[in-house]
């Protein structure tokens, strides 16, 4: 188990770039399965989940040429198939969330695939329903030996067809897409998740020669080609890790430009921190947040508690809401924070209790957190990262404290945050691993 050593206390003070978008990378980069030819990808975050999968690829017999720091060239020319029923595979995709996102592609061109059931984040149920039943609406056949946990799929003529989808799942959606683009005739996909991230998939599927249109709504409508070719195509800049930056630099009262972050595609996110009462600057397509003593948290017209609640995309992405939550902390005033996705995120509160925030905990999906308006400041103390978002959350709340905090499975942190150590370092954060 990696630790980290944090240092609180001081101001940070600089510029700052995101890296390419982490939730992007595990769809596009399995994109590359749909073809032979050769596919460039650039702004690829060297984070332990990216890695992981790109190993996964390689080991599918995808090759995977280093063009420069974050750029890739791939060609998935000569797949290995029966590496699927190895027991490396069996242990490396179980361990990875992302493994899940091969699906779609290898029905799509191949007519089967095989994944065990996959890891990632504890932060409550995470069902697969939605990318199982997508694809068996297009004909899939899934067969479940629950003995070895694992899923044996075939496909060997995708049709289109009108999918009604139970819940707007990004990587759901992502995978009955990318089954779909080589099935044959037409799929409509309504209810479809409709995140930067998809809209990425959809816009470089579209240049490999699919035919999708309805990009950016619920309504996707995907006519099948009968083969798909390479392309280039560059990530967004990570908008969870933009939002971290902001509530980081609110909280240790800190002036942070961060650089390039794709103001266009953040939608409601810099919203929702200025109701916090977080001042920012959009300096074309950056982002300046001026050194701040205080912050004051906005209330409803009508003068009740602010709430912040995740909600699919336009909303706020639940993914931030960790991060909003111990920014939350040292603002003036309350908020009661709506985590309405995930059972178990909200159950890193109690560390943050134990260093001296003032948060009630109401049940597992809601918090309310009294501002210490920079009156007390937290202290710092030993604890675990259970997973990303929590684990940037402590990270932040450790570089705001009083005194020194260690925060154990760091590598939580470091499958989300690419060298988020040394970028903070940059900018005068005092951390250390252990």
């Amino acid at each position: 188990m990696a630790s980290i050593e944090v240092k609180g206390g001081n101001k940070l003070k600089g510029e700052i770039t995101p890296q390419g978008a982490k939730n992007e990378a595990l769809q596009i980069l399995c994109a590359v399965l749909l073809t032979e030819e050769p596919v460039i990808i650039h702004n690829i975050p060297t984070i332990r989940d990216v890695n992981k999968l790109i190993e996964l690829l390689e080991d599918l017999g995808v090759r995977t040429t280093f063009l420069k720091e974050g750029s890739y060239r791939f060609e998935a020319k000569n797949i290995d198939l029966d590496y699927l029923v190895s027991d490396v595979f069996l242990k490396k995709g179980a361990a990875l969330r992302g493994s899940v996102m091969i699906l779609g592609p290898l029905l799509g061109r191949f007519g089967k695939s095989r994944i065990p059931r996959p890891g990632g984040d504890k932060i409550g149920r995470r069902r697969l329903d939605t990318h199982f039943w997508g694809l068996a609406e297009l004909g899939a056949k899934f067969n479940y030996d629950a003995e070895k946990d694992i899923y044996d799929i075939e496909a060997s003529n995708l049709q289109g067809k009108y999918i009604l989808l139970d819940e707007a799942s990004v990587t759901g959606t992502a995978n009955i897409v990318m089954g779909a683009v080589l099935a044959k005739g037409t799929t409509t996909i309504y209810n479809a998740a409709c995140e930067p991230y998809i809209q990425q998939l959809c816009k470089m599927l579209n240049r490999m020669g699919a035919k999708i249109t309805g990009i950016a709504s619920n309504l996707l409508t995907i006519e099948g080609v009968t083969q798909l070719g390479g392309t280039e195509h560059t990530m967004l800049p990570d908008m969870i890790e933009i939002g971290s930056f902001i509530g980081l630099a609110a909280m240790t009262g800190s002036e942070i430009t961060i650089k390039n972050a794709g103001l266009e595609h953040l939608g409601i996110i810099p919203k929702v921190f200025s109701r916090l009462g977080i001042q920012m600057e959009l300096r074309g397509d950056d982002i300046y947040i001026p050194a701040q003593d205080h912050y004051e948290i906005d209330t409803f017209i009508d003068g009740s508690i602010l709430t912040v609640a995740d909600s699919p995309w336009p909303g706020f992405t639940p993914d931030l809401l960790s991060i909003v939550l111990v920014t939350a902390i040292q603002a003036r005033g309350t908020v009661l924070i709506h985590q309405k996705m995930f059972e178990s995120r909200l159950f890193f509160v109690d560390k943050l209790i134990d260093m001296g925030a003032k948060i009630i905990l109401c049940d597992p999906h809601r918090a309310n957190v009294i501002g210490l308006d920079k009156q007390i400041m937290l202290k710092g103390i030993r604890m675990s990262s259970p997973d990303i978002r929590a684990g940037v959350s402590l990270l932040i709340a450790a570089l705001s404290a009083n005194g020194t905090s260690i925060i154990d499975n760091a590598e939580q942190i470091d499958r989300g945050y690419q060298f988020i150590d040394k970028r903070l370092n940059a900018l005068g954060a005092e951390i250390r691993r252990l």
